[in-house]
């Protein structure tokens, strides 16, 4: 095993006043010192994420909010659709008062509309902690309080690959986290085609506790090893410099194309596994009779697919030929299905590793998302880790989670979502606690108009983000470094008691503690918070994992005893290649979870829909958002470096990345030098949608016809009273399409869009987002 991936623990290094704590990012001790807040890395990462440099100048920052504040026009007017939000002051207000008044307007909604007229939104990352963990809290608060709420599924990331897998080929997480893992690449993989590649800031993060960042350290042994890497990608450092990847540009979502390319080819050449696809898939001979042109007259052969992603098709047909016969893997990022038609790609991609022979196969086969996050590509705990339960919801209503501007501007409206005809429920009052929607949704301007809509918009946050700017009432909540908490994910051995490490900003409080008086005025407390104090609840939850590794005969330290330790390493899962393993050894005995039992190369399921944007089997379908006149660049819409999402934009990490303020775009020289533009410029990058403000980076590390700007800036209008203003700080979400994949899943498509670039030569205007309010 690579001395990267594996364990033991070292142990954190609570010398010199330092205590353990944790974060999607990374472990890592701190402690308040004469200069303020230091942290300290996990000595056990041998790659630690430098986004953990945020927490010192984030910690007491301008931006921070000090006291409960509600906007002045719903104080004085009341609850009601209202375009003010965003443009409106805010007034502070007492605990108290500000409970009171939320309590009265949850009390309203509850006895005249329902549950039902509730959207528990909390879509975000909010913390690595398992019981101060904002989703939860607040999906837990509405179950019990208010009987439920209108909730959302999916996630931005993965929307359209997470409803499409598990009908083809196996459920989400036994593809993304019990399948190909990073240690498996460092000794078996001969070649990895990764569309989309595997891009380090992205594995840099988790959705829990993270300890060892293993991925740049497999990469760089199977490189060693001899393992050939090929990026197809817009972007050059998709994949880490130790990879030595090979890297070819596609034009920007036609790898659905390129990849039916490739197996024209396999197929015409002999060069396919037959004898896998006769025993292990479903459908080939339906899926063959288009790739050949049967069904639609046009064969998908590698001049075909040239002409379409611009990759020649020489060149196609060699890459074909390198990957027969090899343990190949083939990746597709989660970038590629956050776009039109994002279903796509995904299928296909499978069916080139099936094509191959290749599932089931150690390093081999198909790693839907890998490098995506932190805890994908590694073993799954072999004990149960700390879960808040979140009670019952008694509303079944649901949306997908990109498609909250449609419910809010058409409510009773119908739209197709996997199969079903739906209604958009018609909701007065979103509660948001945890996650930034201004930073994650699309077309902002069209998300300002559409929460305008409802009756109130309640924040927890723990700073000024735009979100809390367009709410009503906003309630300040901790950071993660305020209170205590579990650390804990389920593909990381290091679980982490993450002490509270310095007091609350202003008057912020934890999210429990303003759930209980908040149930409690709805006659819930004791329900909701059982008796217990958040730090009898941090028992409460350790208690399972304590309870089973006794069972097994295994260090098993009482809570006090790992409270005062730091941290436990738990037991993990043999890396056996789970279910799709299984699968390849015994199709009979362990069949896959789809209709047929088998890979679904064609879903009967899926054809039987009727949707045309989604047919039973891969497909290259145009795209409707494509270069033209007035929007001739492709821009990509991707994850920040220096930053989880929007998370602490305001921190000292984040603020070194910028550029006289604003967010750095990309672009490559000819673009830039047909516009008259120069590295350190700045430009406006606009199109029929909005426009915004960005410094430039001039790189030949972009493909031609690219530019690249990452999501997270927090959006900062020059004007707020206009309908469309200009985004001073470059937030490209002003800029993208708030449409879905497709009807199967209605995923989010804001990776890609298209745009006008031009130097911006006027007044630069002031940053305010990190002003307070």
């Amino acid at each position: 095993m690579d001395d990267t991936i594996g364990f033991p623990d070292p142990g954190l290094d609570l010398s010199d006043g330092f205590r353990p704590h944790t974060s999607h990012w990374g472990v890592f001790s701190a402690r308040q010192g004469a200069a303020g807040l230091e942290v300290r890395a996990y000595a056990g990462d041998p790659d630690p994420n430098g986004i953990i440099d945020n927490f010192p100048g984030a910690l007491r920052h301008q931006a921070r909010i000090a006291q409960p504040a509600v906007r002045r026009g719903w104080l004085e007017r009341g609850p009601g659709p209202d375009d003010r939000r965003g443009r409106d002051e805010f007034v502070s207000v007492s605990w108290e008062k500000a409970l009171d008044l939320l309590g009265d307007e949850l009390t309203r909604i509850r006895d005249t509309r329902g549950p039902g007229a509730v959207f528990g939104g909390s879509y975000g990352w909010s913390s690595a902690g398992r019981f101060h963990h904002a989703q939860s809290q607040v999906h837990r608060f509405l179950n019990i309080a208010m009987g439920g709420y209108v909730r959302s599924v999916n996630t931005y990331s993965s929307g359209a690959s997470s409803v499409l897998l598990p009908q083809i080929l196996a459920g989400y997480e036994d593809i993304t986290k019990r399948n190909v893992t990073w240690e498996q690449i460092a000794a078996e993989s001969e070649i990895v085609l990764a569309f989309g590649g595997m891009a380090l800031k992205n594995s840099m993060v988790a959705g829990g506790s993270i300890s060892k960042h293993v991925e740049r350290g497999a990469m760089a042994a199977a490189h060693r090893r001899g393992c050939e890497f090929i990026l197809v990608s817009p972007l050059r450092d998709d994949l880490p410099v130790e990879a030595g990847a090979e890297w070819m540009t596609c034009v920007p979502g036609t790898d659905t194309a390129l990849m039916l390319g490739i197996v024209h080819t396999l197929v015409s050449e002999g060069l396919h596994d037959q004898a896998f696809l006769d025993r292990y898939t479903e459908g080939w001979p339906v899926f063959l009779r288009y790739l050949t042109g049967e069904s639609d007259g046009q064969a998908k052969h590698a001049e075909w697919a040239a002409a379409i992603c611009g990759v020649g098709a020489d060149v196609i047909r060699k890459l074909a030929r390198r990957l027969a016969g090899k343990r190949a893997l083939i990746t597709v990022s989660h970038s590629l299905q956050r776009a039109e038609h994002g279903e796509q790609p995904v299928w296909m991609g499978m069916v080139l590793a099936a094509a191959l022979g290749q599932i089931g196969l150690p390093g081999g086969g198909y790693a839907y998302s890998l490098g995506a996050i932190g805890y994908y590509g590694r073993r799954v705990n072999d004990v149960p880790g700390p879960t808040l339960g979140q009670g019952r919801n008694g509303v079944a209503d649901f949306i997908p989670v990109a498609r909250i501007a449609d419910m809010l501007l058409k409510p009773g409206s119908t739209y197709r979502y996997s199969g079903e005809t739906r209604t958009y429920p018609d909701i007065r009052l979103v509660y948001w606690a945890g996650g930034n929607p201004f930073h994650h949704h699309q077309d902002i301007n069209r998300l300002r108009k559409a929460f305008a809509q409802v009756d109130t918009l309640v924040v927890h946050e723990l700073a000024w983000t735009a979100t809390a700017r367009h709410a009503d009432i906003v309630l300040p909540s901790t950071m993660t470094l305020e209170r205590e908490d579990i650390g804990y994910s389920t593909n990381d051995p290091l679980m982490v008691a993450m002490h509270q490490i310095a007091e609350p900003f202003g008057l912020a409080r934890d999210d429990y503690n303003i759930f209980a008086d908040l149930a409690e005025r709805l006659g819930a407390r004791e329900p909701f918070t059982e008796g217990r104090t958040s730090r009898e609840w941090l028992k409460h939850l350790y208690e399972p994992t304590r309870a089973s590794l006794a069972k097994r005969g295994l260090e098993a330290p009482s809570f006090d005893e790992f409270w005062a330790r730091g941290s436990l390493v738990v037991p993990q899962q043999a890396d056996d290649g789970g279910r799709l393993r299984r699968f390849r050894e015994d199709p009979v005995n362990h069949a896959l979870p789809t209709p047929s039992g088998r890979i679904e190369i064609f879903s009967a399921k899926i054809a039987a829909h009727g949707d045309a944007d989604c047919p039973g089997h891969p497909v290259w379908l145009e795209k409707t958002d494509m270069p033209r006149p007035g929007a001739p660049c492709f821009l990509v819409a991707n994850q920040p470096v220096t930053r989880l999402h929007s998370q602490l934009d305001f921190g000292g990490h984040s603020l070194s990345s910028k550029h006289r303020g604003r967010e750095v775009a990309r672009m490559n020289p000819a673009d830039a030098n047909a516009r008259g533009i120069k590295d350190g410029d700045i430009i406006r990058l606009f199109n029929e949608r909005g426009a915004c403000l960005a410094a430039i980076h001039v790189t030949d590390g972009i493909a031609p016809g690219v530019v690249q700007l990452p999501t997270g800036a927090w959006y900062d209008p020059m004007d707020p009273e206009e309908e469309a203003p200009l985004c001073v700080h470059g937030n490209p979400n002003v800029l993208t399409r708030d449409v879905g994949t497709s009807s199967l899943a209605q995923g989010c498509t804001g990776q890609l869009t298209t745009v006008e670039v031009e130097k911006f030569t006027g007044n630069l205007p002031p940053i305010r987002a990190f002003d307070p309010v």
